[in-house]
């Protein structure tokens, strides 16, 4: 049996909070390993990372989900008893409600509808001195994600409800006051969906027919029970939520197209089908989105001669993953056409997980990403003009999601017809 190498210090939980997208690549590295065990939290962790680790990771044989997101992180971000915590068949019945969600027809309706709101909103932008892409295009996607999901949005309430959104996923991984907001963010839009839940099953309000609101609300466990509202809410902003943070990728794309402005050539004079997509999986794998995702060892077992302890948390670096040189050649450059001939593979770009999306814990929304993302392409390039008054963008990797300062700031906006 091979020991698991092992940070020396007795709890690595303020190295991790320092540098959550590096943390666990740099002490891979340093043990020049795959694996290392370490603590966070006071709680035993196996950090993992690569191809290989990844599909060791997704073996549900090997691991569940249940108990593995820490609790603050259940209370902002994804929310209690949602279908992030569940396993097995219970998991794929619920993944198969997300998944209906997303046919070609109600994709492109999403798409349409972002548009359309992005669009209209770009009018406004033309009379500002400057505009915070990241903060405006929220506001754009939750009007959208809305009238997409059958969510009644009043126009009174949409500064608030977007503000609510975004603290979901922005500010669930701060600590301090931070943090609170996130939790008192969570609470309001809990009872938001609560009280919308509520109003379907009483024939109060009726959704469009196939809608996300009228789908959860309506969806029946594997026992023909309805959820219980609270789940049933849980489940719905879990259509919102991600929606809204699909706006971190898209001020990405927008960092993209002024850093590389070879891509922004290639875009504008061999414009194919292709290309945006190859340009959008290059964003995805390039930028920092989630650091990493958790697990918990179902039963003890052994890979490679390494002891897996049941109960054991296990951590999969995502962003090392998307970076790894034995994966990726020349991983720091941003080169879309590395994706011209990849081979689609559920284990190496992994930016909202990994593993099949009917029966792993993979995004159901990554469609919805990658539509929104070849819809920023086009908007970007072809329906808006703007000045971006800094040349160069510096992440700050110690935030999740990482951003530059400014939140990409842009000024003298113009729609073109």
């Amino acid at each position: 049996m091979r020991n698991i190498p092992q940070e020396r210090i007795p709890d690595s939980t303020l190295a991790l909070l320092r540098d959550p997208y590096r943390f666990i690549t740099k002490r891979c590295e340093r043990h020049q390993s795959d694996l290392f065990q370490t603590r966070v939290m006071l709680r035993k962790v196996i950090c993992l990372q690569g191809k290989e680790t990844a599909e060791l990771f997704y073996d549900r044989s090997k691991f569940h989900r249940k108990g593995a997101a820490p609790a603050r992180i259940q209370k902002t971000l994804f929310g209690r008893k949602g279908i992030q915590g569940l396993n097995g068949e219970d998991h794929q019945h619920r993944k198969k409600m997300f998944l209906d969600l997303m046919s070609t027809d109600r994709l492109n309706e999403l798409t349409r509808l972002s548009k359309e709101n992005w669009l209209q909103a770009a009018v406004d932008w033309q009379e500002q001195k400057q505009v915070i892409f990241y903060d405006a295009i929220q506001e754009v996607l939750t009007r959208a994600v809305c009238q997409w999901a059958g969510v009644p949005l009043p126009e009174s309430m949409v500064v608030k409800r977007t503000r609510q959104l975004v603290r979901l996923f922005d500010k669930a991984g701060n600590a301090g006051p931070k943090y609170y907001l996130a939790r008192i963010a969570r609470i309001q839009t809990n009872a938001w969906m609560k009280g919308l839940i509520s109003q379907i099953r009483t024939r109060r309000y009726s959704p469009p027919p196939g809608s996300a609101a009228e789908v959860i609300a309506l969806h029946r466990d594997l026992a023909g029970n309805l959820l219980p509202e609270e789940v049933a809410a849980v489940e719905l902003l879990n259509v919102l939520r991600p929606v809204v943070a699909v706006s971190v990728y898209l001020t990405f794309v927008a960092m993209a197209l002024e850093n590389f402005p070879g891509c922004r050539e290639e875009l504008n004079e061999s414009w194919t089908e292709t290309y945006p997509e190859w340009f959008a999986q290059e964003v995805r794998r390039f930028y920092p989105f989630f650091p990493f995702v958790a697990a918990v060892v179902r039963n003890d077992f052994v890979w490679k001669e390494y002891a897996f302890p049941q109960g054991h948390w296990v951590f999969l670096d995502l962003y090392g993953t998307n970076h790894d040189q034995r994966i990726w050649d020349r991983p720091e450059e941003f080169k879309p056409s590395r994706f011209q001939d990849w081979q689609q593979d559920p284990f190496t770009l992994i930016p909202q997980g990994g593993g099949e999306h009917a029966v792993n814990h993979r995004c159901p929304g990554e469609w919805i990403t990658l539509e929104l993302m070849k819809l920023a392409v086009e908007v970007l390039r072809t329906r808006l003009t703007y000045h971006v008054p800094h040349e160069s963008f510096q992440l700050n990797f110690r935030r999740v999601p990482a951003l530059p300062p400014n939140r990409f700031e842009i000024q003298a906006v113009k729609v073109l017809s």
